[in-house]
């Protein structure tokens, strides 16, 4: 029986040719070995689509192949070394053969029929070595029956007369689709009918096909390392969008065409995380501040501007971004124990930055300005939410998408579905809306369109407080945090008492993923001293209280700010939470102790005797605090020397007001453990 295609798993990287080693096994276990290789690619099906004559003549030469070392393995007898070394070189001819049959199974129909010529080049060179391989081998001096000697001679044969074939059909189909592309760039509509012919003859019968092949193009502009292959790749990728919206019905919003498990659908540990997008980091890369973000996230905060590390609020010295390898290795390792797949954010980025191909700048164009009118137009709600599912993956791929779909009038649009009307009868499309309108707005000129569009604004808004599910509440959040990266808008949100509230509720109430968009966008927020009066105001640091346990690093974070910003009211209001701060200092993560370690240093040089008493009741603070010294970052030792400067002197009936001003430095002695404090 013929085996599926399918029993090869997807590959992104092909291995070389050298990345066989013909192995070392004695004569019998080397035919075994040929005869299982032979008999494994044999029982493959021929090329569904594309190149069916080369892959059929291949099979069938296997074939003989599994016959004759199936005849030699019934008379076992002492190979001299020539036929030993004919063997090793079969066997790398065959690994070859699987490996050209695989990626042609596997990989992109598309660009396969781009590489139709080359590909047809690849099976007549394979077969060019076998028939040199053949040749040498002694036939007439093995013991095989007639029948299999005259196979082996006429493979013989076969192997020496061969040339290379193209068949007609893939060269025309390549020539319609050049076409097709040529047309595109001339900013000219293609002809669905036609469209629709060549899709089908290349075996895309719906919008699942159209988003595996999609996958498989990006998948292999990763492979590629000349910008001219990238441009054709980005080219297809943007025309087979375009055939996948208007040609067929959208997918079913969140279904996986490969199944893969999704970071989103698993507990990713705190450390992997981008403390600005809240995302699984694929590049991670260490700031001048010691902190760490995703490549792309810390990108776009300076690129909007900011001169200031977004945890911590300080200033950044320089905007070097350093790779952390360490942890990018460990995320990778983790996806794989996880069964994730990790694309680096350095692949996606390729894509986005390859030289721009104008047929795919117009087949986006094409793709954004049909989806719009059909979401303009559409009376049925289900059509409705598979156009705007396909907007929000349209806008997460690339600048280019935001920028166009923006420009199409589609803010406007999508405002209409994220009303509480649309939550209540259809949750998954509020989701998508709001989804889509947090992809628009990573991009700075869309932050302008959505915050001067008052529908817009005031619907993400809605979706923040009365939102359906908590996933259309969280992305609400997380569009609040992504519009107010720009200073301006950061104090327009943060006057609005709908969405300080909205963001303390959802921190507090929420789950994991809710919670930490919502403290996330408290954060920003809270960069602007009016709002944090507001956030106090709405009980952000009972909320802190409640989950700091849960989330001690955004909790910790927001705590440092609000304390630092909100003057005595959110000290007296952090009061009940110094002894949870003392025990973040023992137990937390670096960063954490470090915020938790500055935001006790505030509270007790504004909040008087009383609070520094809090502290000191901790049960062992003052080891605590050694600890910190002598292990934590060089800001929490800082503050650590600070913090117990205060406690001696408080300790002492000192006035803490004496030494504001001054810099307490403190440093351990490897050799004493001992404190030097300055005179």
């Amino acid at each position: 029986m013929a085996v599926s295609p399918q029993v090869f798993p997807p590959r992104k990287r092909r291995p070389s040719a050298g990345a066989f080693i013909p192995p070392k096994f004695s004569d019998q276990r080397l035919l075994q070995t040929l005869l299982e290789l032979s008999q494994e690619i044999s029982s493959l099906k021929p090329l569904q689509f594309l190149l069916k004559r080369s892959s059929s003549s291949i099979l069938r030469k296997t074939k003989i192949l599994a016959i004759l070392f199936e005849e030699l393995l019934k008379n076992p007898i002492l190979f001299l070394s020539p036929t030993l070394l004919c063997f090793e070189e079969m066997y790398l001819v065959l690994q070859r053969f699987k490996t050209l049959l695989e990626d042609c199974v596997n990989g992109s129909r598309m660009w396969l029929l781009m590489q139709s010529d080359s590909v047809a080049n690849n099976f007549l060179e394979l077969t060019v070595e076998l028939a040199t391989l053949l040749d040498i081998f002694p036939v007439k001096e093995v013991e095989i029956s007639e029948e299999v000697e005259e196979l082996f001679l006429l493979l013989r044969k076969q192997c020496s007369k061969a040339k290379t074939f193209v068949d007609k059909r893939d060269y025309n189909l390549r020539q319609d689709v050049l076409t097709m592309l040529d047309r595109i760039q001339k900013e000219i509509v293609p002809d669905h009918s036609k469209l629709a012919e060549i899709f089908y003859m290349l075996g895309f019968r719906n919008s699942l096909s159209c988003k595996e092949e999609i996958e498989n193009l990006e998948d292999e502009v990763q492979n590629q390392k000349d910008e001219k292959s990238k441009s054709d790749l980005i080219a297809l990728i943007g025309l087979v969008r375009y055939v996948k919206c208007v040609l067929f019905e959208p997918s079913t919003p969140g279904v996986d065409s490969r199944s893969k498990k999704l970071a989103s659908d698993v507990n990713v540990p705190v450390d992997f995380r981008c403390p600005i997008s809240l995302d699984l980091m694929r590049d991670p890369v260490v700031v001048a501040t010691g902190q760490t973000y995703d490549r792309e996230s810390i990108n776009l905060w300076i690129e909007s501007g900011h001169n200031t590390c977004p945890k911590t609020g300080q200033a950044l010295v320089n905007t070097n971004l350093i790779p952390n390898r360490a942890l990018k290795n460990l995320i990778a390792m983790w996806c794989r124990e996880q069964k994730i797949p990790f694309e680096t954010a350095e692949g996606n980025n390729r894509i986005d930055r390859v030289i721009k191909s104008k047929a795919a700048l117009e087949a986006n164009k094409m793709t954004v300005s049909f989806l719009v009118n059909k979401m303009s137009a559409s009376q049925s709600m289900e059509a409705v939410n598979g156009v705007i599912y396909e907007l929000r993956a349209l806008a997460k791929s690339n600048s280019d998408s935001r920028a166009c779909i923006a420009e199409a009038g589609a803010i406007p649009v999508l405002a209409r579905y994220l009303g509480p009307d649309i939550g209540s009868e259809f949750p998954n499309l509020q989701v998508n809306a709001v989804t889509a309108m947090l992809n628009l707005s990573i991009l700075e000129a869309n932050k302008t369109k959505i915050i001067e569009n008052g529908r817009a604004l005031n619907g993400v808004i809605e979706v923040l407080r009365t939102g359906a599910t908590w996933e259309a509440k969280g992305n609400a959040a997380a569009t609040i945090f992504s519009l107010s990266g720009v200073h301006s808008y950061r104090k327009r949100l943060g006057r609005k008492t709908r969405v300080v509230k909205g963001l303390v509720d959802l921190a507090k109430s929420g789950p994991a993923s809710s919670k930490r968009d919502a403290l996330v966008a408290i954060l920003n927020l809270a960069g602007d001293r009016e709002t944090v009066g507001r956030l106090v105001k709405e009980g952000v640091v009972d909320m802190v209280n409640e989950v700091i346990n849960e989330m001690p690093e955004e909790a910790a974070a927001v705590l440092e700010m609000v304390v630092k910003r909100g003057g005595i009211v959110a000290v007296a209001a952090a009061y009940n939470a110094i002894k949870k701060l003392g025990v973040l200092m023992r137990e937390g993560s670096d960063i954490v102790r470090e915020s938790a370690a500055a935001t006790l240093v505030t509270i007790c040089r504004k909040g008087g005797a009383d609070t520094i008493a809090e502290l000191a009741s901790i049960m062992g603070i003052e080891r605590i605090i050694w600890e910190l010294l002598a292990s934590g970052t060089m800001r929490a030792r800082r503050k650590a020397s600070t913090l117990l400067r205060i406690l001696r002197r408080w300790a002492a009936g000192l006035d803490v007001e004496f030494f504001y001003g001054h810099s307490t430095v403190a440093t351990v002695s490897s050799a004493s453990s001992t404190v030097v404090l300055p005179a």
